[in-house]
């Protein structure tokens, strides 16, 4: 059975991205950093339906935790993931003399290193069956820049970097390497802005309308697929027509 690993995937798009995975016929291993409840709660939810799905508590920036992960699944399903969705993240809003050494290396550590220490780990056995997909979840943010979210823009402007490079080096081994790079999406992250924030930002969106979780989880199972067999090495704006 092909199995895929969704970082971050207790709730939000990486739920929605583990779910369309589930749907597909894909063993499914969940992933949170530190929400326990909320990820055994995803699991139940998913397990009530009759997915195959594994859950596995652990902060991805710490490369030894990863290490651990990546035994787990193997304990557990004989074998490796297939496809690799490095979606944990998280944002920081202020300006940048107020973004401290702790706050920036925080960003870094959980947007651009956990998904090398995932993509780090996963590449070897993908070499071997000469197959494999890697798609990272980065941000509008790292195309263009945000004022008041440098070291997220910078995060994500490297996870675009790690994607291009990466791609051109696996692509011999038929392994595929996409980012999306999402516009704003509706979630947990985004409630705490107001309605005239939220209408100001609308304005400048062609398609009318902030994203849904299930339109990244889409393109995530579209880029898995042999639907997408000669799409690598691409960031892949999904912005309503913002940029």
């Amino acid at each position: 059975m092909k199995s895929v690993l969704v970082t971050g995937s207790s709730r939000g798009i990486g739920k929605a991205i583990a779910y369309n995975f589930a749907k597909e016929g894909y063993c499914v291993i969940l992933n949170s950093g530190s929400n326990i409840s909320q990820l055994q709660k995803t699991y139940e939810e998913f397990k009530a339906e009759g997915f195959n799905v594994y859950l596995y508590l652990a902060n991805l920036a710490e490369y030894a935790q990863c290490v651990d992960m990546f035994k787990f699944i193997f304990e557990q399903t004989k074998s490796y993931p297939c496809v690799l969705v490095n979606n944990a993240g998280i944002s920081y809003s202020g300006l940048f003399q107020d973004t401290t050494p702790d706050i920036w290396n925080n960003i870094i550590n959980t947007n651009l290193n956990s998904a090398y220490h995932c993509a780090y780990l996963a590449v070897p056995n993908m070499i071997r069956q000469q197959h494999g997909n890697i798609i990272n979840i980065s941000s509008i943010w790292g195309q263009v820049g945000a004022s008041c979210e440098v070291a997220y823009s910078t995060s994500k402007s490297a996870l675009n970097g790690f994607t291009k490079s990466l791609a051109k080096e696996l692509g011999p081994s038929n392994i595929r390497v996409n980012a999306i790079a999402c516009g704003w999406i509706d979630t947990d992250m985004t409630i705490g802005y107001s309605d005239e924030d939220r209408f100001e930002f609308v304005q400048d969106i062609a398609l009318g309308r902030i994203g849904k979780t299930k339109d990244v989880a889409d393109l995530c199972t579209f880029l898995a697929s042999d639907k997408s067999s000669y799409i690598s090495g691409q960031i892949i704006n999904l912005d309503g027509g913002m940029f």
